[in-house]
């Protein structure tokens, strides 16, 4: 047991030394803007593509995120985080244009957020090694307070409106409206939220 408690110690000053002395100045410098409060964990996301990220104070997020930008955008493709957000740990978010979090969002773990596929629908321009055609490209847009629970994809295009919370393992494909539960593959509304859940 004592020794148990020793590695635990070492861990977890080591982890706290090196994510304030290392990882989160280093990555610092690949932000764009980024406000107070922030707090990396779990070592440095991998940031891929010409992306420009702005977060706002206190965010927290996972080491183990993925942050891509497409790479033959017209424009610089544009990640801009509200403040009081948390992004958990293996979620990607793939700009193809923009991407917009409001404050107050909680994102848990293996979400996808696909502005952009990757790779085009024909299969012979997939084989050539041809990039995705700008009308597969889309916006996404989650409104403040939206919570996405582990597992969540959200498709190129889809606006999640503000306070509903979208249950784990599913896709969002259209629209959603504000303070609802959605759900399922694609995701559809089970029910609106009661006043009570609204914090109202």
């Amino acid at each position: 047991m004592p020794l148990y408690r020793l590695t635990v110690l070492v861990q977890s000053a080591w982890a706290n030394l090196t994510r304030t002395l290392w990882w989160t100045p280093v990555f610092k410098g690949r932000v764009h803007q980024v406000g107070r409060g922030f707090y990396l964990y779990g070592g440095m996301p991998y940031v891929s593509g010409p992306v420009a990220l702005s977060f706002g104070d206190n965010c927290r997020v996972s080491g183990h995120t993925t942050f891509s930008g497409r790479t033959c955008s017209p424009t610089t493709p544009q990640l801009i985080v509200g403040s009081n957000i948390d992004i958990g740990w293996q979620t990607t978010i793939a700009v193809g244009t923009k991407v917009v979090i409001g404050d107050n969002v909680r994102i848990a773990g293996r979400a996808f957020l696909a502005g952009y596929p990757g790779h085009p629908v024909n299969a012979a321009d997939r084989a050539a090694g041809l990039p995705e055609l700008d009308e597969q490209v889309g916006d996404i847009v989650l409104e403040n307070d939206v919570w996405l629970a582990t597992g969540v994809s959200v498709m190129a295009g889809v606006t999640i409106g503000e306070g509903t919370i979208v249950a784990a393992g599913s896709v969002v494909t259209h629209d959603l409206p504000p303070f609802v539960v959605a759900g399922g593959v694609p995701a559809k509304v089970i029910r609106p939220l009661s006043d009570k859940e609204k914090g109202q």
